[in-house]
Formats: structure tokens, C-alpha cells, sequence
């Protein structure tokens, strides 16, 4: 592990560092910010993952998650959103390739010598994170915004022995019913509709639900609601009398605007849960 940059923040350290994945197959970057708790011992952890076009540095630098973390005491940590580099596979398109990884391991050319987001994320960075920092790999909690909104449902719901608590903002909420989400998963994933079942959050929370509360937010004026579909997970969330609480924000985009405005409210739901492990 490469340290890049560590600056003083709210009586804690946030950090950026990167080293050579073995599931990407390139150099990743990745932040993580160290609460002033974290000096005396060990703290919970929150996964926050990015959306679309983004890197480690958009949420680290935006969402104000930082001033929270530091008052309840939990550790943050930013992965980047795709491998990158100038051998890894790219499109054209900003929601297909590098900054898009979309948090699945690609099975297709040519995507799969790279595109490992899945195994990254659940496997390998936690293991280098709590080798190199003093952290309570037990208290492990993840949200995410529009993608990684995805991506951390789509990963807690599957794991939640890993993942004791769960939030989103504007997530990408059923990809397997629309056109645009069938055609990412099938790029990655291939024609065989059974692999993307356990990338779609609706389909998931109807089947599995998840032991803890969940908090999702969306803004009634996101520009992609007509792609995100937050119908379908509020829809699953009640048949599946899921504790939590889905809230339509007046007035709230897509934005970073949006996010850093709810980031209080979704820290303080994971640190109630995860101080309580």
C-alpha cells in the first residue's frame, strides 16, 4: 500500500493511498478518513461507494461526510468506482467502462480482465484495510450514491454477516426491469439473466430483506428517476414489511447538493447500529 496524500481533518486523518489489485488487475486508488476515535482504538468502518463518473476523490471532497464521521466517531472509506489505466478496457459512453464498474465482476469481453468491482470491494480492499488500519472489521456498515447506491444494497442485501447496516442515496434501484440497466448488466454479465438477479436491490429486498433498518433517500427532482425506478424499491421494501424508511425529498436532484444535504441523517443511522455491535 502507496500512501498519496494525509491531511489533518476534524481532529482526525483523511487519507489516500493506492496499491496493485489482484482482482482489477491494475493500480486502484482508495481514501479512507481516520476519526480522532481511531487514535485510541479501534471504530467502526462505513463504505461509501460512488456513482457513476466518479472517483474516490467526488464523495471524499463533497458529501461532508467527514464532520459527522468525526463527531460519532466512524472510520469512512471512498474505494474508486472501476480499475483504471491505459491498459483497461474503456467506452465511450459514461456509463459503460472506466468510471462505471457498477459494482459486479464482468464475465464478458472485454470487460472481465479488469472489470472485478464485486470481489474488490467485498473481498480485497477490506482485507488490506484492516491489515494497515486499526478498525472493527465486525462493525461494518455501506451506503452509496446512484450506482454506488447499487452497489451497496446489491452488496449488503447478499451479505449481511459482512454488512450490518444499510443506506442510499438515489440509488439505481432495478436494473433487470429497464432498458438502459439490462444493457450494462448484459455487457458485463452476459445474456443469461439469472447472473444479474443478484445485482438488482428491488428484486433483492423482495426475496431477502435485510435484519437491520434501512435508510434510502431520493430527490422528487433527480433528473433519473426515470432510470433509478425508486417505485420498485419502495414497493419491495413494504411487501417485505422491511424496517426503514424510504423518503422522496421536494425539491432535491441528482447532485452532490442532494447528498451532502442528508449525509448527517444516513451517518447517524449507521453509527447507531454499528456502535451497537
Amino acid at each position: 500500500m502507496k500512501t498519496i496524500s494525509e491531511n489533518a481533518a476534524f481532529g482526525g486523518t483523511q487519507g489516500v493511498y493506492s496499491h496493485a489489485s489482484e482482482a482489477c488487475n491494475c493500480e486502484m486508488t482508495f481514501a479512507v478518513y481516520l476519526p480522532p476515535q481511531a487514535k485510541e482504538g479501534p471504530v467502526p468502518v462505513l463504505w461509501y461507494l460512488s456513482g457513476l463518473t466518479c472517483t474516490h476523490e467526488n464523495a471524499m471532497v463533497k458529501a461532508g461526510a467527514q464532520a459527522w464521521a468525526a463527531e460519532v466517531g466512524i472510520a469512512l472509506v471512498f474505494p474508486d468506482t472501476s480499475p483504471r489505466g491505459d491498459g483497461v478496457a474503456n467506452d465511450e459512453a459514461y456509463d459503460l467502462g472506466q468510471g462505471a464498474g457498477f459494482y459486479v465482476d464482468a464475465t464478458e469481453a472485454p470487460w472481465a480482465s479488469h472489470f472485478g468491482m464485486w470481489t474488490y470491494i467485498r473481498e480485497e480492499l477490506p482485507k488490506l484495510i484492516f491489515r494497515n488500519f486499526d478498525l472493527m472489521e465486525e462493525a461494518q456498515g455501506i451506503t452509496g450514491h446512484s450506482m454506488g447506491g447499487h452497489g451497496a444494497l446489491t452488496l449488503a442485501l447478499n451479505n449481511p454477516a459482512q454488512y450490518k447496516s444499510v443506506s442510499a442515496f438515489a440509488p439505481i434501484c432495478n436494473p433487470t426491469g429497464s432498458d438502459w440497466g439490462r444493457m450494462q448488466l448484459a455487457a458485463y454479465l452476459g445474456e443469461d439473466e439469472a447472473a444479474w438477479q443478484r445485482h438488482d436491490a428491488s428484486k433483492l429486498m423482495a426475496e431477502k430483506g435485510f435484519p437491520t433498518s434501512v435508510l434510502i433517500d431520493q430527490g422528487d427532482s433527480d433528473q433519473f428517476l426515470g432510470l433509478l425506478k425508486p417505485e420498485t424499491l419502495a414497493q419491495a421494501m413494504a411487501a417485505k414489511r422491511q424496517a426503514g424508511t424510504f423518503r422522496m425529498q421536494p425539491g432535491y436532484d441528482h447532485s452532490y447538493f442532494f447528498v451532502a444535504s442528508f449525509m448527517e441523517d444516513h451517518i447517524m443511522h449507521h453509527a447507531e447500529i454499528l456502535h451497537g455491535v
